[in-house]
Formats: structure tokens, C-alpha cells, sequence
């Protein structure tokens, strides 16, 4: 008697110490580790719902909001009324039937592939992401080396799947279950189904009245322009990678961050902080009570140094000339029919502000996820931003540089001269010939500094780089800006000068000594191994036209409150190096590059030679070492005599340089009769 009796209190004392486990254990879920994911007790469940913040506009300099944002909504699921209603797994299986019927793809984390045979995918998924899958694993005592296919199967028990279901929705509702599952024990915020759900799809989905499923306002960008892609950048979903990083700035993991471009580059501008809704909800799903426990706060306005009309004129123009070289080619022997890509840089010459930056060919950022595929299979690169990331030969253009640095060290003066023979035959093993002896076999005769600028002879620079030396002309390149950093805040390739360091690098040689005097005089003409970007070489350009001061290179203007009513950050040109130029020095490459529009032999004087503006030019064609058209370089900047806009111009085997003088004329035109019409002063008492 008294043996069962010891017995029966041992059972009672065991049954009531499981009873206070799963209490305290209860208790803990719902106070420590998911606090305000919790039954009220009378009925009722509250939680939490991350609301994105509205992500700040992006505006030209002239206040034109070129990317926004457009009300979007978000179909979330909490599991409370779910699992509260009749049969869950079979609301979830309608759920999964209409989605793929309306070819939407929903959020879904496990890392398993959605078709047999089943296999993980944990690489596609960050560390973080991974590590809830493992906690996943923990809490259900399932091995962490289970088999995808195991796994699967242990999870149809584990949720109760039917037998009957297609592997198609079995797999879905597993996956539903899963992301439901993981929100009872971890801080991840309420599931979000599906983002940005168009109205027909919204209204449908509706009407399966699936318990617990709600719709969420948010925000999606929207772009009120098709021109600047390469410059104003994407957002996208976060990658493994990317969220490593933005997770100790405080990002949600499904946030969207600027992948590339302005979006990139002003991220923690544009971005805002997140708000959180607090929402009890009945059994049934209905809403009681919802308010902000966190109020969301929109991201700030950037306001860019882009002109959109002129960013606009750049494009077309550039678009227009190679369509067209391509179809007609150019010259006698209709060369650059082979053109590819190119890019138009405009600068304000007196602050550094790219007020156009064009890459051809491009793409529409409103439609780039649907292009996705044609864009990356097509031959020309569209995505691929040529004005910033492409280094160029540069060619002729260099032929200033060239200049200064001959100048400033004395080696010649304005008066020197030197005869044209055609063929540069100084050296026995590297005789290079001028182009128009090449091309006609001619020679420019007896020429100075000045008209060899102006006619761009290259057997006058052959004889002058021999005299400079490679490493006077590489320190003048170098304090103007070639193949140095710009400053610019988008990614950039630097490019590099052709010296005996790069040549070493370029042909992975650490030994390689040899920077040979064929290197030293093609390197004065812009060849050998100079490779520049379009927009080193519009910084370049407005460098010449300050004298040898260089702005860093920016995109950026003002940075403004979401409110439009506070100016946070106002950008201050600011001067990346000097180089001392002489007045000799001065005054013959700017005689050189204006004679280039004014002689009658000018190379740029079909273009510009009656222009009303006195544009200072240059002219370049570039060898590339491959097959085809060579390419063609171009620089000006104008007025000649206080000068406010540099433009370069770049076209891959666009094969004559001059040519490309008539883009620059394009842009010219806005740009000059922008500045009339703001100088026009009304007349008094005259309506505006």
C-alpha cells in the first residue's frame, strides 16, 4: 500500500514538473525570445510588422525628379489565424495552386531546390539566412546532416501533408510552413508572401480569403525618365554578400538596397530607417487595434549634377551617329561601319560637375528586369557603362599633354619647328609614319608646336617625345588627371599610363625592364600603353582649359530632407591637383586647339569653323591592337576665352575623330542657348 502510494506521488510530481516546463518554456517564447508575438490570452495576437520607409528621390539639377517612388502593396501572413482556422495546409495549398496559375513566384527560403531530385541550396542563402535554417533543424531534433530528400519527408510528417498532393504542392506548402514556422521562435519580422502585387493579381488572391493574410502598403521605385540608366543605378534584393554587410547598418534581410550607380553610391542617403506597426488581430484575422511603434522615416532627396535635357541631347546624339556610322561609315573608304559602343562626357568646367555622362548603347531601368536576358546576351554590352568603366587609348588627344610637358621643361618653344619627312626614321628598328603620309603620302612640311596641334601631326611629336623623355610627359599626364582616380562617387576604372611600371604590370613580367624608345614616342602621340576612361578625359579637357587646375569629378549637388524643407549637404567644387603651366606653354595649346576649328586644314574645322562660339578642340584616332575601324577620340571646350563646359567624346572603332565634332555641336547648341535665354533680362513691366 505504501509502495503505491510513493508511486502515485511520483507520477503526480513528474506530470506536474512537465506541466511547469512547458509553461516556463511557453513563457520564455513569448517574454524573451519573441515578445510581442503573443496571444493576449483574451482571444487575440499581436505582433509586429516591418514597414519600409519610402526611399529618398533622386533629382537633376534643375529639380527634375528623375527616379521615385509609386505605391505598391504586400501580401503578409501571420500564422496565429492561420493555425487557428479549419485546416490550414489546405488554405496554404489553394494559396500555392493560384500563385503558380498566376505565375507569381512567392518568398520562400528553404534551401531546398523546388523539384525532385531534391537538393540544398544553402549557397544561394547568406549566413544568416543559413543559420535559421539550422535553429529550424535544432527545434524539430532533426540531424543537421539530413538529406534534402529526407528532409522533405520528415516535414510532410512533421506538418501533416496529405499523400494525395503533387510534389509541386507539397513543395510549396512546405515552404509556407517553413517560413511560418521559423517566426515562433526568432526575432524574423512577419512573412511577407508576395511584394508589389499588381491590382488584378491583389484582388484575386483576396478572394481565397486565405485566414491570416493581409495586404501591407509600401513603395516600389519609379523612374520618370529613360535616359542616365548607367548613372542613376538599380535596387534589388539584397545578395548573401550584400547582406553580410548591411546587416550591422541595421538593414532588414529582405531590404532593398542601390546595386549600382547613384542608387549605390547615396545608399545610406536614400535609404531611411524602417517603422514598425504593431497589429492585434482575433482569431478569425480581423484587425483590433494597429498603430506605429516605430514611426517609418522616409530616405533624403538626392539631387544630382545631371541635366536631364542634356543627358537627353547627349544620348541621342551619340545613338544617332553610330547607328548611322554603322550604316554609311565615314571617309573616302567608308570606314566604321564596325562601330560598337561609345560614350559623351560633359563637364562644368569651372566646378567639376558631370552635367551629362552618355553610354551607348544602354537600356530602360523600368523595364530591366523584364529585358534581363536580351540585354545580357547582346553583343554591344548595353549594361556596361563605357564613360566611366571602359579605358580607351586615347590617342591624339594626349598630343597637349605632350605639349606642356615639352614646353615647361624647355626642350622646345613656341618657335621650334620640325619637318614633316612622312616617315619617322630616327631609329633603325621603329620607323612610324605620319598619318597623312599613310593615308595620302603627303606630309604637313615644315610645323610648329601650334599647327601641329591644329593639323595633328604626328611626325612633329614623334620628334618632340624623343627629345622630352617618357617620364616628363608621364608626370604631366598625370598632374592633369590621366589615369588617376577623378573622385567621381560611381565606380570607376582609373585606367593607366603608359610607363615602364605599367608596361611591367600589363604583361605580368615584375621583371620586364624595358620601356623602349619606340614605347617613349608612340606614348607622345597617345598610344603605346595609355589607356583612359571618356571621363578621365572630359577631366583632362577642362584641366587644359583652367590652366592646369583640376576639379575632382562629382555627381553630387545638394542633399536634401525628405520634406523638401532642410538642406543637409550642399557639394563644394574642390581642386584635385595644379600643374604649373607656363604662359608659353598656355598660349600655344590653346592657339592650337582653337586653330584646330579656325585653319582651313583644321582638323575640327568642318564642324566648328563658322560655329558663334569659339570652341578650343582636339581630334584623336586611336590603334587598338585589333581587328577593325580604329577607334575615334574627341575633345573640346567652350567659350575659348572663359571657358565653362568640356566635352570628350568617344566612339569604339569609330575610325576619324573629327567627325564626332558633330555630337559635341548638339550639345553645344542646348547648352549656349540655355545660357542666352537665362541671361535675357525681361523688359519691366513684362509678364514672365
Amino acid at each position: 500500500m505504501r509502495y503505491n502510494l510513493k508511486l502515485r506521488l511520483g507520477l503526480f510530481l513528474a506530470v506536474f514538473g512537465i506541466l511547469i516546463g512547458a509553461y516556463a518554456y511557453r513563457l520564455i517564447q513569448l517574454q524573451v525570445v519573441n515578445p510581442r508575438k503573443a496571444s493576449t490570452g483574451t482571444g487575440t495576437y499581436t505582433y509586429d510588422t516591418r514597414v519600409t520607409a519610402a526611399r529618398g528621390e533622386i533629382l537633376d539639377r534643375n529639380g527634375n525628379v528623375l527616379v521615385t517612388n509609386r505605391a505598391s502593396y504586400n501580401l503578409i501572413i501571420t500564422g496565429y489565424a492561420l493555425f487557428n482556422s479549419e485546416s490550414p495546409n489546405e488554405s496554404l495549398r489553394q494559396l500555392v495552386r493560384l500563385c503558380r496559375d498566376l505565375e507569381i513566384d512567392f518568398t520562400d527560403h528553404l534551401p531546398v531546390t523546388k523539384v525532385k531530385p531534391y537538393e540544398y541550396e544553402t549557397a544561394n542563402y547568406s549566413d544568416t539566412w543559413n543559420n535559421y535554417f539550422r535553429s529550424f533543424l535544432r527545434q524539430n531534433d532533426w540531424d543537421a546532416d539530413v538529406s534534402a530528400a529526407q528532409l522533405i519527408k520528415l516535414m510532410r510528417t512533421r506538418f501533416r501533408i496529405p499523400n494525395n498532393w503533387s510534389d509541386e504542392e507539397v513543395r510549396g506548402v512546405l515552404g509556407l510552413r517553413y517560413e511560418l514556422d521559423l517566426r515562433n521562435y526568432s526575432s524574423l519580422p512577419t512573412y511577407t508572401l508576395l511584394t508589389d502585387v499588381d491590382a488584378t493579381q491583389l484582388a484575386e488572391l483576396m478572394e481565397l480569403n486565405t485566414p491570416g493574410m493581409q495586404v501591407q502598403a509600401s513603395t516600389v521605385r519609379e523612374y520618370n525618365t529613360a535616359y542616365a540608366a548607367h548613372i542613376l543605378g538599380r535596387t534589388a534584393a539584397m545578395s548573401p554578400e550584400e547582406w553580410e554587410i548591411y546587416k550591422e547598418q541595421g538593414y532588414a534581410m529582405d531590404a532593398y538596397v542601390g546595386k549600382d550607380g547613384l542608387e549605390k553610391a547615396f545608399e545610406e542617403q536614400l535609404h531611411g530607417t524602417d517603422g514598425i506597426l504593431r497589429t492585434t488581430v482575433d482569431r478569425e484575422g480581423n484587425i483590433v487595434s494597429q498603430y506605429y511603434a516605430v514611426e517609418p522615416k522616409a530616405g533624403s532627396n538626392v539631387e544630382v549634377t545631371i541635366d536631364v535635357n542634356y543627358q537627353r541631347i547627349a544620348e541621342e546624339a551619340l545613338a544617332d551617329y553610330i547607328l548611322d556610322l554603322r550604316e554609311n561609315g565615314v571617309g573616302s573608304k567608308k570606314e566604321g561601319t564596325d562601330a560598337e559602343g561609345g560614350a559623351v562626357v560633359m563637364l562644368d568646367v569651372k566646378t567639376g560637375a558631370v552635367l551629362a555622362s552618355a553610354s551607348y548603347p544602354t537600356f530602360n531601368l523600368a523595364t530591366f528586369s523584364k529585358d534581363y536576358k536580351e540585354l545580357a546576351q547582346d553583343k554591344y554590352s548595353p549594361m556596361f557603362n563605357r564613360a566611366l568603366m571602359q579605358a580607351y587609348p586615347p590617342g591624339s588627344i594626349y598630343k597637349m599633354s605632350t605639349s606642356i610637358a615639352a614646353l615647361n621643361a624647355g626642350i622646345i618653344s613656341e618657335y621650334t619647328t620640325v619637318e614633316d619627312k612622312g616617315k619617322y626614321e630616327f631609329y633603325t628598328d621603329y620607323q612610324p609614319a605620319c598619318y597623312l603620309w599613310t593615308a595620302s603620302g603627303q606630309t604637313h612640311g615644315v610645323i610648329n608646336c601650334r599647327q601641329a596641334l591644329a593639323v595633328s601631326c604626328n611626325y612633329f611629336f614623334y620628334e618632340v617625345g624623343r627629345l622630352t623623355g617618357w617620364e616628363r610627359m608621364d608626370r604631366t599626364a598625370k598632374a592633369l588627371g590621366l589615369g588617376e582616380p577623378t573622385g567621381v562617387e560611381l565606380r570607376e576604372t582609373t585606367g593607366w599610363r603608359a610607363n615602364p611600371e605599367s608596361k611591367k604590370a600589363l604583361y605580368s613580367n615584375p621583371g620586364l625592364q624595358v620601356f623602349t624608345a619606340g614605347d617613349t614616342i608612340s606614348m607622345a602621340i597617345g598610344q603605346s600603353e595609355n589607356r583612359f576612361s571618356p571621363l578621365q578625359m572630359a577631366v583632362y579637357t577642362a584641366a587644359l582649359a583652367n590652366r592646369g587646375v583640376r576639379y575632382k569629378a562629382t555627381f553630387l549637388n545638394r542633399i536634401i530632407s525628405a520634406d523638401y524643407q532642410e538642406l543637409l549637404y550642399e557639394m563644394e567644387p574642390t581642386v584635385a591637383s595644379t600643374l604649373e603651366i607656363s604662359d608659353e606653354a598656355y598660349e600655344v595649346y590653346t592657339a592650337g586647339m582653337r586653330e584646330a576649328v579656325t585653319a582651313p586644314n583644321g582638323t575640327a574645322n568642318k564642324v566648328f569653323g563658322s560655329y558663334p562660339v569659339a570652341v578650343c578642340a582636339k581630334t584623336g584616332t586611336a590603334q587598338h591592337g585589333v581587328a577593325g575601324s580604329d577607334h575615334a577620340s574627341f575633345v573640346c571646350y567652350a567659350p575659348a576665352d572663359d571657358p565653362q563646359v568640356a566635352i570628350a567624346i568617344y566612339v569604339e572603332k569609330g575610325a576619324q575623330g573629327g567627325s564626332l565634332g558633330s555630337i559635341a555641336k548638339t550639345i553645344f547648341d542646348a547648352y549656349f542657348a540655355t545660357v542666352a535665354e537665362n541671361d535675357t533680362v525681361a523688359p519691366e513691366n513684362a509678364i514672365n
